[in-house]
């Protein structure tokens, strides 16, 4: 067996990268909407962290995954093939595929890789972070409609979806299968809207996959071909990407994709928006809040730890958005001064919670580490904050400063100059927390 066929994807992207990228996939800011950019073409975008304070994600904060470049689909030539083991193939336009009973559904979409910059040691591959996922309100036809007026034959095992994009270079076009027990969920569906709008191009118009409470590889975007299958589809992103061992390996293992299984549900996970890592509080009531979500399994509940998680209270969720999508959740903190390690997990209904150290795999998927946010709470400059400062001045003009202790002390001895009224038993804790909330 070849040395790429043993490390699988891994060994596949880590490889080819050069040559089949316009440009390095790095991460960088320079993204209208506060997007990060992992790669411009083909276009592989990460929601920014504020994002998960949002019940439905907007589109253009939306996370976009890519394997080839963007296709451009001509809506009046545009039909869906239906193919395989089925009585009846089809060819079927959207005009026509629209007059199918229309369903909705929100669902999270969640890159199997997202979090894989986390993992120790790195491996090949786009280095999301947290926001390698969204929640959006879906809405299209069921697939078992479409399967159903093909004649789904009893020989069918697996259905395998063809989109319009294109390979890049030599690379294997992307092509997923999921299991015909999965197609056939009345939830899976062809969703040609998103967020009450038409179904935008990054995101896979005219039609994508809607797999729901499954990894994002399996929501194949413009959809041009279904074929029914009496086996699992033997295509590279079967056979060797997108595969997991199952359990978690030695760090740096290399294991033969025959030995691993495709990826299917997503795990449990919870992410904390707020506070942002080492951010600087004062004391006194603070908000922790962000998202949650699940697989297969449903959300059973979050729960938030300000020591480092030597005990959790739980936390209020506060969206409905029903099975399959992620649930907003906050948790009202009385903070003290000193410093924390606030986390947050989630627990689903099979009693599973996410785990505190890596589960380490070689494509570095599934990442659902309890993750970590640092924060120093200050002791509350109130009465000279407030009164000697915020009486005559809005925080912009303060926090737009960025100075040092020893510049921060002129600055109040200025002002005191100019008939700022600081009390002398609180100038030095005002100092404290003007070089501490405002440092450079």
């Amino acid at each position: 067996m070849s040395q790429t066929s043993i490390l699988g994807r891994r060994a596949f992207l880590g490889a080819t990268s050069s040559l089949l990228m316009a440009q390095p996939a790095q991460q960088s800011e320079a993204k209208s909407h506060g997007m990060i950019v992992h790669s411009r073409k083909p276009e592989d975008l990460e929601m920014p962290i504020d994002g998960f304070l949002q019940a439905i994600t907007p589109i253009d904060l939306f996370y976009v995954r890519s394997h080839h470049y963007t296709p451009q689909v001509d809506l009046e030539s545009y039909s869906l093939k239906v193919s395989g083991e089925v009585d009846k193939p089809l060819a079927i336009s959207l005009k026509d595929l629209k007059k199918l009973p229309r369903v909705e559904l929100v669902g999270v979409m969640e890159c199997a890789g997202n979090g894989r910059s986390f993992y120790t040691p790195k491996m090949p591959g786009l280095q999301w972070t947290h926001g390698g996922v969204g929640n959006a309100r879906w809405a299209g036809v069921r697939l078992v409609d479409v399967l159903k007026r093909a004649g789904i034959r009893a020989t069918g095992k697996h259905i395998v979806f063809d989109g319009a994009d294109v390979s890049v270079g030599t690379m294997p076009k992307f092509q997923r299968s999921i299991p015909v027990k999965k197609g056939l969920d009345p939830d899976t569906m062809l969703a040609f809207e998103m967020n009450g709008q038409p179904l935008p191009q990054s995101h896979g118009a005219p039609l994508r996959v809607v797999v729901p409470g499954w990894g994002g590889d399996c929501w194949v975007k413009w959809l041009t071909g279904i074929q029914v299958l009496d086996r699992e589809f033997e295509g590279f992103f079967m056979k060797t990407g997108y595969r997991h061992p199952g359990k978690g390996v030695p760090p740096g293992t290399a294991v033969d994709p025959a030995q691993m299984k495709p990826v299917e549900s997503v795990r449990v996970k919870s992410v904390i928006a707020t506070p942002k890592d080492n951010m600087i509080l004062a004391q006194g009531a603070s908000r922790i809040a962000g998202a949650a979500w699940s697989g297969e399994v449903p959300l059973a509940k979050v729960e938030v730890s300000t020591d480092a998680g030597r005990s959790w209270a739980a936390a209020r969720l506060t969206s409905s958005n029903g099975r399959w999508g992620w649930q907003t959740w906050d948790f009202a903190w009385n903070a003290v001064p000193g410093s924390y390690k606030v986390m947050a997990r989630a627990t689903d209904a099979s009693g599973y919670t996410q785990p505190m150290e890596q589960e380490w795999n070689p494509s570095g998927y599934l990442w659902n580490v309890i993750q970590t946010v640092k924060v120093d709470v200050l002791p509350l400059a109130s009465t000279a904050y407030r009164s000697s400062c915020l009486g005559c001045h809005n925080e912009d003009l303060i926090k737009g400063q960025k100075l040092t202790r020893a510049q921060w002390e002129r600055e109040v001895d200025k002002m005191v100059r100019w008939g700022a009224q600081v009390p002398a038993d609180q100038k030095a804790n005002l100092l404290d927390f003007l070089a501490a909330r405002y440092k450079p």
